[in-house]
């Protein structure tokens, strides 16, 4: 871990020693991949289907991106992935082919 006081002496912006002191943090939260695999798409429907697992969990979700919907089931640590699960399909959308396998990192563990 960076000495603070001493990045402070060097007279660096107060930004760039947040922005330092963020990316250590970042780098020691725990990290898991989750794994994504797409089963159905339709694009007149404005829906992808597909299943997504992380360590011993594994959930199916139905991703209305015309409606912003994205449905995650069984209920089961659902909390942990809904949300970077509906980043990463926000930010692939384009790229998801049915049988395709993806992936992602999530900062923490699930």
């Amino acid at each position: 871990m960076p000495n603070w006081q001493h990045l402070n002496a060097q007279n660096l912006n107060p930004l760039t020693i947040v922005h330092l002191f963020l990316q250590t943090v970042a780098n020691r939260l725990p990290q898991t991949t989750a794994y994504v695999r797409i089963t159905r798409q339709c694009w007149q429907q404005g829906m992808i289907e597909g299943e997504v697992r992380a360590n011993q969990y594994e959930w199916q979700f139905e991703w209305c991106f015309r409606k912003g919907e994205l449905l995650v089931n069984p209920s089961l640590g659902r909390a942990l992935i809904k949300e970077p699960l509906g980043r990463f399909l926000e930010q692939q959308d384009y790229q998801l082919e049915p049988g395709g396998d993806y992936s992602f990192t999530i900062r923490g563990e699930v």
